[in-house]
């Protein structure tokens, strides 16, 4: 768990302070459409998979559990990319500090790459990048899975969709940017990759069913004792929580999966 000063947790991004305080499955489908992205990706012991983001290392583990031929974690931050190190043990397993925008992974080194929670934190220009540089650094028939946060119904009008945007990234405090699922589908289609399957689940992040589900009845007392001996982290998930109950019936959350043409 981070350990962090209580003055530390006003600017923090979201998915911190909320690692902070103990929640580790942090994806807006919760661990189930997790699950389901790994499976549908089929992993094989003759796979090369890439991670991009891969955080506090949730979906590596399942991913692990699958014996690809060889696992890579792009990761931005540091601290991050040092504790997804700490569990990779074999001998073609690795997580290395970059982005994903610039992976530094040589053409069509991949047969699978994935990333979670992370376009949508992006503007229109980086997510382009990011699936760009996915399907640079995949063979010709390989696999790109996402999920990602994403608004409800797909004929949202302009006007909510920027006021929902707006208050997301103020209480996220990153510039949050969720699109519909047909134009998640776009994105991928526009950067080279055929549309295989799609998934969705609601957006329950921090309801209190779906905390049960991913982090267990122990986990999340875990989290709730953190909540009240930290004011200032409590403040902040109360306030996130109030957004997403705010616009429940405009935001869920959606996984494809995706091949590269």
């Amino acid at each position: 768990m981070l350990t962090l000063k209580e003055e530390d947790y006003e600017k923090m991004p979201g998915h911190w302070v909320l690692a902070s305080v103990g929640k580790t499955v942090l994806r807006p489908g919760g661990i189930e459409l997790t699950k389901q992205m790994v499976a549908n990706l089929q992993i094989t012991a003759n796979d090369h998979v890439v991670e991009f983001a891969p955080g506090l290392g949730i979906t590596a583990r399942l991913a692990l559990s699958r014996t690809p031929r060889s696992y890579i974690g792009i990761e931005q931050d540091p601290e991050a990319a040092k504790r997804v190190s700490a569990y990779l043990d074999g001998v073609r397993q690795t997580c290395v500090v970059a982005s994903a925008e610039n992976t530094g992974l040589k053409d069509e080194s991949a047969t699978v790459v994935y990333g979670e929670a992370m376009l949508t934190m992006h503007s229109e220009k980086i997510k382009n990048t990011i699936v760009s540089e996915a399907h640079r650094i995949l063979k010709p028939g390989g696999k790109y899975a996402i999920h990602e946060m994403n608004l409800l119904p797909d004929q949202i009008s302009v006007e909510s969709k920027a006021q929902i945007q707006k208050e997301l990234s103020t209480v996220i405090r990153v510039n949050a940017r969720p699109l519909t699922i047909t134009e998640w589908q776009q994105l991928l289609e526009h950067n080279g990759f055929a549309v295989l399957k799609t998934g969705t689940a609601p957006m329950h992040l921090l309801n209190v069913r779906r905390l049960i589900n991913d982090e267990g009845l122990k986990g999340s007392m875990k989290m709730a004792l953190n909540m009240i001996r930290k004011p200032k982290a409590r403040t902040r998930v109360l306030r996130m929580k109030s957004t997403f109950k705010k616009y429940e019936d405009f935001l869920g959350a959606v996984s494809i999966i995706a091949q590269k043409k």
